[in-house]
């Protein structure tokens, strides 16, 4: 190894030693161009980066003209064209070269650049500047050796450089998730807290992101009214978390006054004009929800439909009919309502219809409402989980949030009292009156079919097993109905039966009769069967109404005489 190539060596290590000694961008360009003017025996050094609009932009110099902050346009200059091209450029008279750009500077400053060498710098991703030396000291002349040498120097400048610009990005994400993590736990403070027990009302929140655009509100008002409101910021990022935390607490600040739904958005959307980011709104409903009287009373401003579920299956869309919140002052927000007894209410921002299935189609609130008619039938807290559960099983590509009002159970009315002999003859008139009950809530031809079916052979079995036979002794039939439940009672005044005798037989057993229990099992959602304190037996069924699905018991029936 010659002496030249030694000393090269030797320079390449302590160069890079010290670069890998500095994270810190600013230090490390300190040093590479202390090191660089030093190590080539130039007048100046300097150190060129491109910025994020492609320009090249002095980040740190070394000589008698600080340069620091000049930006060269792309392309530009005799560093631009080392950078374009990607080679080494040594330029033995400026004056000559068509792309020299510090005639300005030479003007200004009174330095005189007489010869340039520059070396881009080159990583994996492509160029991230250069380096640039001028004027070798005692008047020589740059050369292929010296060209060489500042290529060599170019690599582990680009290498420390990048790890320094990685080691900044990587320093500023961490600050950036923290200030988010703080940000989600404002958003999260904002959200009221969860009600246990028989409350109304359910809510949830899913951020699609660390912070969310939507958000949603209830508190109790002093008469036992439930205020509540749900909105859902247009946008993405910190300024839409920043607008939904703006938006919530006017909400709640104009919600606590009392004031009907209509006056309640008016007011939160004159002091949003105000100081709304231009292009941005929020869409949002506010209302008030009667537990006592199952009255639910809203305004809508730009949000997704409401739905309304009853316990039978009927369903109603509510559109909104006021403009989002914060485009125009002075706007109106009718007030829409609901009765929601034996119903529900159900309130969703855009999260919620579009989510996505494998072949990339958004489920809509057509989607939603199928769902939603699927679990009418579950508690208040079961439903929402379910539909978290299904939208989780698809593609979300939004915050979602959602809130449940659950409105009151009607009072139970009686549908028929009747009381008759325990005696086959008797059963006729039953079933002729059971049958009236039944088609006067509505109930289809094969529903009731299947019904009086079922009834039917529950009475024959008090009067078979439970009075041995028949007699004079009477047997009595209550049917109520509650909500979307038809109710059966069956009591006698028979000597007391073992409850845990009554049960549904062994179909697999080869023996004819005893399959009324079956029967009753096939076609009744529940059933129980107890004594009375008063003496007697208590036989309860329990039938749901499936208004859209009114073959649902006849096939059940059907089932059951396949049994038989």
């Amino acid at each position: 190894m010659s002496a030249v190539e030694r000393e090269v060596l030797h320079l390449l290590a302590e160069f890079s030693q010290r670069l890998a000694a500095s994270l810190n961008l600013e230090e490390t360009l300190r040093q590479v161009v202390a090191q660089i003017a030093e190590s080539m025996g130039s007048e100046t050094a300097a150190v060129f980066l491109l910025d994020g609009d492609g320009h090249l932009v002095c980040r740190a110099c070394h000589g008698p003209v600080d340069i620091i902050g000049l930006r060269l346009p792309p392309g530009h200059g005799i560093v631009g064209r080392a950078v374009t091209t990607g080679q080494c450029q040594i330029v033995r008279d400026a004056r000559i070269d068509p792309d020299f750009a510090g005639r300005r500077i030479q003007s200004d400053t009174g330095f005189v650049t007489r010869s340039v060498l520059c070396a881009p710098l080159l990583t994996a991703d492509g160029p991230i500047g250069a380096l640039q030396v001028l004027n070798k000291r005692q008047g020589a002349l740059f050369d292929d050796r010296d060209c060489d040498v500042l290529r060599v120097l170019a690599s582990p400048t680009a290498l420390a450089l990048n790890q320094a610009r990685l080691a900044e990005a990587l320093i500023a994400q961490n600050r950036i998730r923290r200030e988010l993590t703080m940000a989600r736990r404002l958003q999260r403070s904002l959200l009221p807290k969860r009600r246990r027990g028989n409350y109304p009302l359910r809510a949830i929140n899913l951020p699609a992101q660390e912070i969310s655009g939507d958000f949603y509100d209830f508190f109790d008002l002093p008469d036992g009214r439930i205020a509540f409101a749900l909105g859902d910021v247009a946008g993405k990022g910190l300024d839409a978390a920043f607008l939904m935390v703006r938006c919530a607490s006017l909400l709640r600040w104009a919600g606590k006054e009392g004031l009907p739904p209509d006056a309640w958005l008016a007011r939160v959307n004159d002091e949003l004009s105000e100081a709304i980011p231009p292009g941005m709104f929020v869409c949002a409903v506010a209302g008030v929800f009667d537990p006592a009287t199952g009255q639910a009373v809203w305004s809508s401003a730009g949000f997704p439909p409401l739905l309304r579920i009853d316990e039978a299956g009927e369903s109603r869309q509510f559109p909104a009919e006021g403009p989002p919140l914060g485009i125009l002052r002075g706007m109106s927000f009718p007030v829409q309502s609901t009765d929601l007894t034996d119903a529900s209410l159900y309130l969703f921002s855009d999260g919620v219809t579009d989510v996505r299935d494998e072949q990339g189609h958004t489920v809509d609130v057509e989607g939603i409402e199928r769902a939603l008619l699927e679990v009418r039938g579950l508690r208040a807290e079961a439903k929402l989980r379910d539909l978290v559960r299904r939208l989780r099983s698809l593609r979300v590509t939004d915050d979602i949030t959602f809130m449940l009002l659950q409105g009151p159970p009607s009072a139970p009315s009686e549908l028929l009292a009747h009381r008759f002999n325990a005696r086959p003859t008797a059963l006729a008139e039953m079933r002729h009156r059971l049958a009236d009950a039944l088609a006067g809530v509505g109930v289809g031809e094969e529903d009731r079919q299947a019904l009086i079916l079922a009834i039917d052979e529950a009475a024959s079995n008090v009067i078979r097993h439970a009075y041995h036979g028949p007699c004079d002794s009477e047997i009595e039939l209550r049917v109520l109905r509650e909500g979307g439940d038809l109710w059966f009672d069956l009591t006698d005044q028979a000597p007391t039966v073992n409850a845990d005798q009554i049960k549904p037989r062994n179909l697999e057993e080869c023996r004819p009769g005893g399959l009324g229990i079956n029967i009753i099992d096939a076609l009744m959602d529940e059933w129980a069967f107890t004594p009375r304190e008063e003496g007697g037996n208590r036989l309860r069924m329990r039938r749901r109404l499936r208004a859209e699905d009114e073959s649902g018991v006849a096939e059940a029936a059907e089932a059951a005489r396949s049994v038989a």
